[in-house]
């Protein structure tokens, strides 16, 4: 694969914002104690006053996958991702009444279109909102909670996780298999968006 190819395909999945003050801080379903970290971070910062990690499990699996927890201070026996991201934020100092619950979405178009509807029912404008996502999953992630917040301006602070950035995906069996998975997914994730809307 030639170098232009590749720069391009990184330039296009790996979306990645400087971090502003937002209403809050949303997090897509998963189970990498990485993201959770992360939007920790951005709150004990001060960016925003709400976090809303999203997510019942992946319906491709039908359970929260406890064994690839990679880090042993967030091991544990946990029933939904919701209740994994909410462990992590909670030993990184967030207080319980700064996280809104999700827990019934199990993909990406769900866990942005519940995530809006629970912070409707709160009563939470969100004019912005900082999306706290793996990496490798920062454009679709970000196509995707566009499409359910249209009114919202959304920044991608992302997260490195299984070893694959920007730099090294094309090096690795992995790497090439979860890049170009997602780029085929955000061909169909917004094909499926455009035509809804023709419809």
């Amino acid at each position: 694969m030639s170098s232009r190819i590749i720069k391009d395909i990184s330039d296009f999945i790996f979306v990645e914002d400087e971090p502003q003050i937002s209403d809050v801080i949303l997090i897509p379903g998963s189970s990498k104690w990485e993201i959770s970290k992360k939007a920790a971070d951005l709150y004990n910062q001060g960016y925003a006053k709400y976090i809303l990690p999203a997510g019942k499990y992946t319906s491709k699996l039908g359970r929260f996958p406890n064994e690839r927890i990679t880090n042993e201070l967030y091991a544990g026996e946990f029933k939904t991702d919701f209740e994994f991201c909410s462990s992590v934020l909670i030993k990184n100092g967030v207080p319980k009444e700064a996280i809104l619950c999700e827990d019934q979405s199990t993909n990406t178009s769900e866990n942005a279109q519940y995530s809006r509807d629970i912070l409707n029912i709160n009563n939470i404008l969100v004019k912005k909102a900082i999306l706290c996502c793996q990496a490798f999953h920062a454009r679709r992630a970000l196509m995707t909670y566009i499409h359910w917040f249209p009114d919202t301006i959304i920044y991608v602070v992302p997260s490195e996780t299984q070893s694959i950035s920007n730099e090294n995906w094309h090096e690795s069996h992995t790497g090439v298999n979860r890049v170009l998975g997602e780029l085929e997914k955000c061909g169909k994730y917004f094909s499926d968006f455009l035509v809804s809307k023709l419809e």
